[in-house]
């Protein structure tokens, strides 16, 4: 029972920047190995999705491969052709990448 009169009334304050010590460390390890990360990954394809001109060689999100027919930025749509005679509209977005 000696224990027990060892004890702090109130059960003690503390720092609470110390307890919230691990929260934040956490935060910044997912801010740094997860957000960032990402964020940087989409500028660089919205960059790459504003440059697209007629005539690039481009891979959509499906794996179909094409060239540039048309491009409206207006309706973010693109047009593109596959083989001599197949034009199909995409959306901007499904644009996955350019090929070389």
């Amino acid at each position: 029972m000696q224990f027990l009169a060892m004890s702090q009334p109130g059960g003690g304050g503390g720092n609470p920047l110390i307890t919230l010590f691990p929260f934040i460390l956490i935060f910044l390890i997912f801010y740094f190995f997860m957000i960032r990360p990402q964020q940087k990954k989409q500028k660089k394809l919205q960059a790459m999705l504003s440059s697209l001109k007629k005539g690039d060689k481009v891979v959509t999100n499906s794996g179909m491969f094409g060239v540039i027919w048309g491009i409206d930025d207006k309706e973010n749509k693109i047009v593109l052709k596959f083989g001599d005679s197949l034009k199909i509209e995409f959306l901007k977005s499904s644009i996955a990448g350019k090929v070389n």
